[in-house]
Formats: C-alpha cells, structure tokens, sequence
C-alpha cells in the first residue's frame, strides 16, 4: 500500500490533486475536513473554517500533534489500497506518517492572488471572504511554533515533491503524473525516501507523546485520551480514561450515558461511567501523596 500525504496553501489545488490520482490511478480519498465536518454536525455545532481549525487543535492538543491523521490512517489501512490523505497541516502529522513506511509526502503551492480567485470562484459559505481576510487566515495557519498548531510553511518544507499550481490543468495532471511515475520507480527500486535527520523533540512534544502512549489504556471508546502531570520536567503521575478502581468499564459492558440539556436548549449526550484523564492522574498524584 502507498500512502500519499497532500499538503498545500488554501485554495492551490488540493482538491484537484486527490481527484487526479482518484481518476487515473484509483487513489482512495480520506479527508481531515470530512473528519471535522462529521464530528461538528454530531455536535450540532457550526461548519466554517475557523470552527473546523479550532476543533482541530483541541483534537491535537488533547492527544497528540498527529491524532486526526492517525485516525485517517487506521481507516486507510483497513482499505488495503493506495490512498491519499488530505490535508497535512502539521509537522508533527508528517513525522508520524513517516513511520508508517511507504509514505510520500506532495506540497502545492501557487500564487496568492491565484488562489483567491479560485476560492472565491468555489462559491462555498466558508470560502466568501474578503482578500485581507484571505492574507490573514493564511498567515495564522502557516507559521506557529506549537506542534498542535498549524504549520503550513514547515509541511511543505518537509515535502518530497512540489507542486506549483499557476498554470493550467494539463500542466498540474503533467507534474503530477511525473511524480507517481517517480514514486513507482522507488518502489520498485526498493529505494524508499531516506530518512530525515533525527530531531530531538522538544520538552512538550516529549510529553504529549507520552501522554499519547498512556491513552492507550484508556477503557472508553468516546474518548481514549491520556495525561502527564510533570513538575520541573520531570514526571510526577499519569492517567487515563477509564472506570474507577473495581468498577467495569466501557469497553467490557458498555457506555453508561447521561442526557445533559443545556441553557441555550441543546440536548447532549455523554458517557458518565468513567473519569477524565486529568481527573483520574490528579486522583493518583493525591494517593501518591504528591502536592
């Protein structure tokens, strides 16, 4: 199985991409924006692109740089096809894809101005906006120093291969035929992309990857996270979803679920039968006597 990542500027042709390699080399599409759009409707909540970036942080932040990715790829390998994921935002994304072999990362890029039009030409509720408003959405998504955060300008750093999208779409389905045909012969060579030059992760993402290793003994399908609580860099307790001490959880009996109705009338559903993560790690720095 190849699995072909899909970084790119708002509006450079992404989507166009995916549909290429869908058309001529029968590419399965698996998409961050379907993703989020899912779990925003579940939640009654807006669709827009502000309110699909912030869900996307939270989802990163409370897991791990990678966690939505790592959800698309889970579903991609049941498939047991070539796919493509769509699209790569963070650097931290890049790097766990990466691990999973076979991985080709493909950037595109074009003019700003281009770009524009051709959002605005789309037609779509969350793509109306002004050029100025265009210029300041990119500029907050392509740089930022948290690995939760969005970070264009480093995804396409990171990139295998460039794409630049100013032309017609001859000339994009031309480069963009060229670098399969470049992938295959690698495959085919057995000569995989080298390794990147091993980075050390910094103090955060040294804990966010192992609080993501500890939400693995989460017991509760709706929200396997973890937590690290540390002092000085140094860690003191973790903790993870799951029942209290001689309870049952949810993964051998079920959810054991709440109606919660809100003050503006919305109606929720949530799982009452095991802790947070965060409550379950601060119960055990308690006991441990830790203050």
């Amino acid at each position: 199985m190849i699995i072909i990542g899909l970084t790119g500027t708002l509006g450079a042709g992404k989507g166009t991409i995916v549909e290429m390699l869908a058309r001529l080399h029968g590419f399965v599409h698996f998409s961050v924006r379907s993703y989020l759009t899912e779990l925003l409707q579940n939640d009654n909540k807006e669709i827009n692109r502000d309110s699909m970036t912030s869900l996307a942080n939270e989802l990163r932040a409370a897991h791990s740089p990678s966690y939505i990715i790592e959800q698309l790829f889970e579903k991609a390998a049941i498939s047991g096809k070539n796919c493509i994921i769509e699209s790569i935002r963070t650097p931290g994304e890049v790097e766990a894809l990466r691990k999973k072999g076979r991985f080709f990362l493909i950037a595109v890029d074009a003019a700003p101005k281009t770009r524009y039009q051709r959002i605005r030409n789309r037609n779509s509720e969350t793509d109306q906006i002004s050029y100025e408003v265009f210029l300041e959405n990119e500029l907050r998504e392509m740089n930022n120093s948290d690995p939760n955060h969005q970070n264009l300008s480093r995804c396409i750093a990171m990139a295998d291969y460039l794409l630049m999208n100013d032309g017609d779409l001859n000339q994009l389905e031309d480069q963009l035929q060229s670098v399969v045909a470049n992938i295959e012969t690698k495959l085919l060579n057995n000569n995989t992309p080298p390794e990147k030059p091993h980075q050390r992760p910094s103090w955060d993402e040294y804990f966010m990857e192992i609080a993501h290793t500890v939400s693995k003994r989460a017991t509760c399908d709706r929200g396997r996270s973890g937590c690290v609580i540390a002092r000085g860099r140094q860690i003191l307790v973790t903790g993870y979803v799951g029942s209290p001490t001689g309870l049952p959880h949810c993964d051998d009996v079920g959810h054991q679920m709440k109606q919660m109705i809100h003050e503006d009338g919305k109606i929720t559903h949530h799982c009452v039968r095991t802790v947070h993560a965060e409550q379950n790690a601060i119960c055990q720095a308690a006991r441990l006597g830790i203050s």
